[in-house]
């Protein structure tokens, strides 16, 4: 898959040490001019529906796991590759110099009707909730986030991808 963009969350960060790895998929799911994000009411971020890819899981089965945890939606299909973000940020873990996540954007359908969220407790903390809103609106959101203190790990990975659609269409 084509790498878009590379992101480093801090400076000085040795990309080259020891390297905690982890992957991460992204559902991309549009309806004529919008697309499904997953809002935050506590911070007013929207983000990509997604997350880490458990061990032994492929990336198809993690969306489908994903979308379903944090939108109650069904995957219907994949329908093709966006791309991948890369993101560094230094390791908590002592031993580790970097951490290095790779996201991987994917065009996805699901079934038009949402059940029941299964979110985490840090995703019930943040409010997470399925909304569809237009690429523009969406950005708009996430750009006025950017100058307050704690900002989202996401929304400068987010924003990124949101303009690469609206350019890309």
């Amino acid at each position: 898959m084509q790498i878009l963009t590379e992101i480093h969350r801090a400076e000085g960060i040795n990309t080259h040490g020891k390297t905690v790895h982890r992957t991460a998929v992204r559902a991309v799911i549009l309806r004529g001019s919008e697309l499904l994000m997953v809002y935050s009411s506590n911070v007013g971020d929207y983000k990509f529906p997604g997350g880490g890819v458990d061990a032994g899981e492929s990336h198809q089965q993690a969306l489908a796991r994903e979308l379903l945890e944090e939108c109650g939606a069904s995957l219907l299909s994949v329908d093709g590759e966006l791309g991948a973000i890369i993101e560094y940020k230094f390791a908590e873990e002592k031993e580790y110099d970097v951490f290095k996540m790779t996201s991987y954007y994917y065009f996805c359908q699901i079934m038009e009707e949402f059940g029941s969220q299964k979110l985490d407790g840090y995703e019930k903390d943040l409010g997470f909730q399925p909304l569809w809103i237009s690429i523009d609106e969406a950005i708009l959101a996430n750009r006025s986030l950017l100058g307050i203190d704690e900002i989202p790990q996401w929304l400068h990975r987010e924003i990124f991808v949101l303009e690469h659609i609206k350019h890309s269409m």
